[in-house]
């Protein structure tokens, strides 16, 4: 039964999301949509709701785990009984921590997002560099989960380049066995 609450409520299914254990199955999940709520997610990886910060983490978090990107292009937050609209300025998360394990071709680059997710660069976890508008520079991204990407800080993209290698006519860096082509090698300054 609905309950005028429920309807005041876009994101009451979250409910359910906060008692389960592990990752939600967003993916598998196709409620109706229930419209767009003003909540934005920044460049900078900080999260808003009606244009005022949510300094909670762990709310942070529990919204980070029900997000989803469709094949429209655009984000929402899912969950059993409901899909609501967001708005990302970039990209959802923000790597803002790697570590390093071996060297050379052998290494493997773990990344730590904003909201704590934590992957090994490689063949599931793929890195993307895309132009940078206006700029000309270039912006590294790492697949977190379906879809979902972090932009590289710009700090951890310093670190990446001191890593680099150049592999035939590419310029990138090798991580999990897989070698990650960041730029053309003619192209490097």
């Amino acid at each position: 039964m609905t309950t005028a609450s429920d309807v005041s409520n876009p994101l009451k299914g979250l409910n359910d999301v906060v008692k389960a254990k592990g990752a939600p199955p967003v993916h598998l999940w196709n409620p109706p949509f229930c419209g767009d709520i003003d909540m934005r997610i920044a460049v900078d990886g900080l999260w808003y709701y009606m244009n005022s910060p949510i300094g909670r983490k762990p709310l942070m978090k529990l919204f980070a785990s029900v997000l989803r990107l469709d094949d429209d292009g655009k984000y929402y937050l899912v969950t059993p009984v409901e899909k609501c609209g967001i708005r990302v300025d970039d990209a959802p998360f923000l790597a803002i921590r790697m570590r390093v394990e071996g060297s050379g071709r052998e290494q493997i680059l773990y990344f730590e997002t904003n909201v704590d997710d934590e992957v090994a660069l490689g063949a599931e976890h793929s890195l993307r560099v895309a132009n940078e508008a206006g700029t000309g520079g270039l912006k590294p991204y790492v697949l977190i989960r379906r879809k979902l990407e972090a932009l590289v800080s710009r700090a951890l993209y310093y670190d990446l380049v001191t890593m680099g290698a150049v592999e035939g006519e590419w310029f990138g860096v090798w991580s999990s066995g897989v070698f990650f082509p960041m730029q053309k090698a003619a192209e490097l300054g």
